[in-house]
């Protein structure tokens, strides 16, 4: 089983306007409620390739029952931990420009982390974890390191799409997938990154420090896989981006999807990019007629065999 997990979910309220101006009374031209969150993100998109999985995290308030009452809807299973206080609203404004506005969390305390825990500690070998997105201000940035070392005494398969020291702490626990974007990938080693060799040098790193799978995506121009067999460049689809909103957190779950369904390496990878794309084209997160009419767009270049 697939299990996403997202301590700090949110629901997405997207807001058009032809023009916004600060100060002014502004008038929406259309206006939508999504469930948010990138583990969320993940959840929604597998379930749309028809991969179960099961979706944990914290929610809280109206807000977090809407979050669950969507994902029931939409036929995803849910082990979501209730706690005091509202989850987050982000407001998306898309006016001229993209704007965003996110919310703060709700507190989370002692007993709420230990029930999350207790349930990472149900899972089983063979079991896939994705950990994905940001930590509520209350939490700790060590959570994360701490679910992992719980994951990996079960061997789980753990993914983490995360950044900042969760993201650095991570690594020293050989996860199955990290997906870091390329300003990401520079963090982890206290540099910037400006140029294909430099990528290449950091990402070869990740894979000798353990991580068994890494995918450096770097928005409309593709992506980069590494694994210890073999580097592969994907060239990204050309279309029109109408969404910067889950298109990672797609990448990642068209990746698993793939994986699950005993595809190949280069397979997977070109699923995934399809699957980023498609949503990156898309109001929402994409759908799977959207992934498979993309795929035979994303052109595989193999830089190395081995790392």
């Amino acid at each position: 089983m697939i299990y996403t997990c997202t301590l700090n979910p949110s629901v997405d309220y997207v807001v058009k306007a032809q023009q916004i101006e600060l100060g002014k009374l502004n008038r929406a031209t259309k206006t939508a409620y999504f469930p948010g969150g990138k583990g969320i993100n993940v959840s929604r998109v597998l379930k749309r390739l028809h991969v179960h999985n099961i979706a944990l995290g914290f929610i809280g308030g109206f807000t977090g029952q809407f979050i669950a009452d969507e994902l029931k809807r939409e036929h995803i299973l849910t082990d979501f931990i209730t706690v005091p206080g509202q989850t987050r609203l982000n407001i998306k404004l898309k006016g001229e420009k993209e704007t965003e506005i996110n919310g703060e969390g709700p507190i989370i305390g002692d007993e709420h982390k230990e029930a999350l825990i207790a349930k990472i500690n149900q899972l089983k070998k063979g079991d896939i974890l994705v950990l994905a997105g940001s930590l509520p201000p209350s939490v700790d940035d060590t959570f994360y390191a701490t679910m992992m070392e719980e994951a990996k005494k079960r061997r789980v398969a753990v993914v983490v799409d995360t950044s900042g020291n969760a993201l650095e702490q991570a690594v020293a626990y050989e996860p199955f997938l990290l997906k870091p974007n390329q300003m990401e990938l520079g963090e982890l080693f206290g540099v910037s990154i400006h140029s294909r060799h430099q990528m290449l040098e950091y990402g070869k790193k990740l894979i000798n420090n353990g991580v068994q799978h890494v995918i450096v995506s770097l928005a409309g121009d593709g992506a980069i896989l590494f694994h210890k067999d073999v580097i592969l460049v994907a060239q990204a689809p050309k279309g029109i981006v109408k969404n910067s909103v889950g298109a990672g957190d797609s990448m990642v779950a068209g990746f698993l999807a793939a994986y699950v369904n005993e595809a190949s390496l280069e397979e997977a990878f070109r699923y995934s990019v399809a699957a980023g794309s498609a949503t990156a084209f898309s109001e929402d997160l994409c759908t799977e007629e959207e992934v498979h009419r993309l795929l035979d767009e994303v052109k595989i270049i193999r830089m190395e065999d081995r790392v």
